[in-house]
């Protein structure tokens, strides 16, 4: 599907389809969602701008990721996806950039991209030329991926608490693992985001000095600070998200400690009642042995004793664990 826009008044407007040679010079946005074989090569023949596929850009080289062909930029990245009902995920999208034009490739479905052209129609001090779009969309991607660690940081406070605060250990035995195991597995997923936002950060924070430096000549001059206010941006987050990165560690460990101790005591609990159940087992084999001459058989309170010592046998073991502080 090809959505096209054209600046007017340096705003970003639509461009109504279809999309042909009459309608080319108008356009200086061409974003072009899972574009099929015919939509590709229309956009190559209409502006001369290579289209590449999904697997060309899934190509992790730097080389394939960063290219300039005849005054044209071919960037790629990976773009993280977080929709609101279903779990992270990453895909490829590729920007072709020229003084003229910028062509976005992407296969996944973005609430950035949808709502983007708005944002930039109704304010005028981001510019609506194809530079313009391009730093405007990066930015926007920046802006999305730090609330995303912003967010990150609140749940890890949230699970810190939950595991370190004072309403810990308010769980019961049986319901301690069941917890542990949730937080486990809500910690893992909150790692696989963090490393999806890191490999987005590592894209931009190649594409933005590659552009700087490769079209410099054409670059709009109000364009120049916001690069590097992305770059500082960019910067900061990456030292952010190695912050969360540690802290998501720090809390797994936490967590499979105290899954650990849970097993210990549990492996604690079946040593002491085998250690306490060998001299009731030892007074009740001595007693059941088939000997004829045995001087207990034949007292009056024989059974009354045998039964007095299987106790105390018992209970003895369990008074020495406690003593020695093992319960």
């Amino acid at each position: 599907m090809l959505k096209t826009f054209g600046c007017v008044d340096s705003k970003l407007v639509p461009v109504p389809p279809p999309f042909d040679a009459g309608s080319v010079p108008n356009v200086a946005w061409v974003d072009a969602f899972e574009p099929t074989g015919e939509e590709s090569r229309l956009i190559e023949s209409l502006t001369g701008l290579h289209v590449s596929s999904r697997e060309e850009l899934s190509e992790i080289e730097a080389s394939s990721r960063l290219s300039l062909e005849n005054g044209v930029l071919y960037l790629s990245m990976t773009q993280l996806v977080k929709p609101d009902d279903g779990p992270a995920r990453s895909g490829p999208l590729g920007f072709v950039l020229s003084k003229a034009r910028l062509v976005t490739i992407r296969f996944d479905q973005s609430r950035l991209f949808d709502t983007f052209p708005d944002k930039m129609h109704r304010d005028r001090a981001l510019g609506a030329g194809p530079a313009h779009v391009f730093v405007g969309l990066l930015e926007a991607m920046v802006d999305r991926l730090a609330d995303l660690l912003e967010n990150i940081r609140a749940e890890l406070d949230q699970i810190s608490s939950r595991i370190f605060g004072d309403g810990a250990d308010r769980f019961q035995p049986k319901r301690e693992d069941v917890e542990l195991r949730a937080t486990l597995k809500r910690i893992g997923r909150i790692g696989d985001l963090t490393s999806r936002i890191r490999d987005s950060l590592l894209g931009i924070a190649r594409i933005v000095p590659y552009v700087a430096q490769m079209a410099s000549d054409w670059l709009p001059a109000d364009l120049k600070p916001r690069f590097k206010t992305l770059r500082g941006d960019i910067g900061s987050l990456t030292d952010y998200d190695a912050f969360i990165a540690n802290k998501i560690q720090f809390l797994m460990d936490a967590v499979l400690g105290f899954i650990n101790i849970a097993q210990n005591n549990i492996i604690k609990v079946l040593t002491v009642v085998s250690v306490a159940g060998v001299p009731p087992t030892l007074v009740a084999s001595i007693y059941g042995m088939n000997f004829k001459s045995m001087p207990e058989l034949d007292w009056a309170w024989g059974y009354p004793y045998a039964l007095g010592l299987i106790v105390v046998s018992a209970i003895a073991p369990l008074l020495w664990f406690v003593r020695r502080g093992w319960l």
